[in-house]
């Protein structure tokens, strides 16, 4: 038996019903390949070259993510998909154990041997999926991921939800991918993006899935299906799924949209925007990269502009783009493709006009997430005329809002009192207004590129200056009554004292 230290690139390593192509980076059971990502087979072949001793994580991370800043939970995410492709080892044990306080260590024996011959890809059983490949890593999304990979094979039907431009989709097929080897008859995306009409939706499905036969040909299927961009066929998708989960046991559903689909056994996720460092941060490189909006904007500055390096003198420029941009993947990255064109100074300076600045598109990026604006687009059209006027007149706040100060500001004989707070809580549903709940008041909010294109709509329909006076006025109002109530606590205050 060779040494496995000893082993060259070329090698073959055997372990249980396991056969590790280090040259190919592939790993075969029998004759189906498993479906791993780079960053799991590192790790896989860091331990297994250290076959029985334990390996830290601290070291794991040194070796898999040698110039970047990861956190636990990254390396914690990969081992747990790894263990998913592998299963059990000999004697129901694991090949992957966790030592406590130390780290990892692999546990079954390995064989080593040269490579004789290259596997050939083309005699393999393939999974079967129709997963786009990906062409850029995902990041900053480990903890959701490694949370909707742990519960979507228990709940079965899970949707996640979030605003434009913060990465629902990607996060859905990551989230398919590393599942993959969970379900026996494949995981299916299923893009409802470009279905305008409800009663398309079976039939694409059915083109999707390659089916002769009618939905019924699911019913015995152990299968993953992402649909994905379900907001504008809520009912639709509602009904679909409910059917679906019923008739078809052993199925999965993993939703994405704007709002809930609302449907019986759904678990709502709401994705949130990456993390933006504080401005206390400031003062450390490091303590900056540990924010996920950063390590994307750096990661993509990085690929359109050779030798890019975030220095401390940059570091308040990038914590206010992405800050400003809300921390939304797709505005960061939109951003971050023209450091080569504007240097961070100017990426700074554009801020204020954010929608001319993000209109660089994406080409290989469907239409609506080729530039924020077609993404926000892609949400304005299909509200109602009462939701997109409300939306509109909502812009002129710039910061938290109440229902009753919004009611004093845009309400009229067509948003009339009784109904503003209806449609706003609708905009919130819809992911367009962020809720703030805190000491019994619900306060809503815009998230800073939404305002941006609301107001530009409010501008373009000629009301801006009308509803920027009435929110003047109502805010000079809210300031008189409250020195006025003040004053009137003072008199009493100085009346009972004497």
């Amino acid at each position: 038996m060779n040494s496995v230290r000893d082993l060259n690139s070329d090698g073959v390593l055997r372990f249980g019903p396991y056969v590790f192509h280090l040259r190919q980076r592939l790993i075969l059971d029998g004759d189906r390949p498993l479906r791993m990502g780079g960053r799991a087979l590192d790790i896989l072949r860091v331990l297994v070259e250290r076959a029985g001793q334990v390996v830290s994580k601290d070291e794991l991370i040194a070796c898999v993510w040698p110039t970047s800043v990861v956190e636990d939970i990254n390396l914690r995410v990969h081992i747990a998909a790894l263990r998913r492709a592998l299963g059990e080892g000999q004697d129901g044990q694991g090949y992957i154990r966790n030592i406590p306080q130390r780290g990892y260590c692999f546990s079954a024996p390995v064989l080593c041997e040269a490579q004789e011959e290259t596997a050939s890809l083309a005699a393999l059983h393939q999974p079967q999926h129709n997963l786009p490949a990906r062409l850029t890593p995902v990041t900053g999304r480990d903890p959701v991921v490694g949370s909707l990979v742990r519960q979507l094979p228990v709940r079965r039907f899970m949707t996640l939800v979030g605003p434009a431009g913060v990465g629902k989709t990607t996060v859905a097929l990551r989230v398919a991918e590393l599942l993959l080897q969970h379900y026996r008859d494949g995981v299916w995306l299923i893009d409802l993006a470009a279905i305008e009409d409800p009663l398309q939706l079976v039939e694409h499905l059915r083109h999707s899935l390659e089916l002769d036969a009618g939905l019924e040909a699911l019913t015995a299927r152990h299968a993953l299906l992402v649909l994905d961009n379900c907001e504008h066929l809520l009912e639709r998708c509602r009904a679909l799924v409910e059917q679906l989960l019923v008739s078809a046991p052993r199925l999965s559903i993993l939703a994405t949209s704007r709002e809930p689909l609302r449907a019986s056994g759904e678990t709502v996720h709401g994705l949130a925007a990456l993390s933006v460092p504080p401005a206390s941060s400031l003062h450390s490189v490091a303590e900056v990269m540990s924010h996920s909006a950063v390590q994307l904007f750096v990661s993509r500055a990085r690929a359109c502009q050779q030798g890019f390096a975030l220095r401390e003198q940059d570091l308040a420029a990038v914590r206010e783009i992405c800050r400003r941009l809300d921390g939304l993947p797709l505005a960061i990255e939109l951003a971050a493709a023209q450091i080569d064109a504007l240097a961070l100074v100017g990426l700074q300076a554009q801020l204020d006009n954010c929608f001319q600045l993000l209109t660089q598109g994406r080409r290989t990026a469907v239409a609506r997430h080729q530039t924020l604006k077609s993404a926000l687009d892609w949400s304005y059209r299909r509200l109602s005329p009462l939701e997109q006027t409300l939306l509109q007149r909502l812009a002129v706040f710039d910061t938290a809002f109440s229902v009753r100060a919004a009611t004093d500001v845009i309400s009229c004989a067509v948003l009339r009192p009784e109904c503003v707070a209806e449609v706003m809580a609708q905009l919130a549903g819809k992911s367009l207004l962020a809720l703030e709940l805190g000491q019994g008041t619900t306060h809503y909010r815009f998230l800073n590129t939404t305002r941006a294109y609301a107001l530009e709509k409010l501008e373009r329909s000629g009301q801006l200056r009308v509803f920027e006076r009435r929110h003047a006025h109502a805010i000079g109002k809210a300031r008189w009554l409250s020195v006025r109530s003040l004053s009137l606590q003072l008199i009493e205050q100085f009346t009972d004292a004497g």
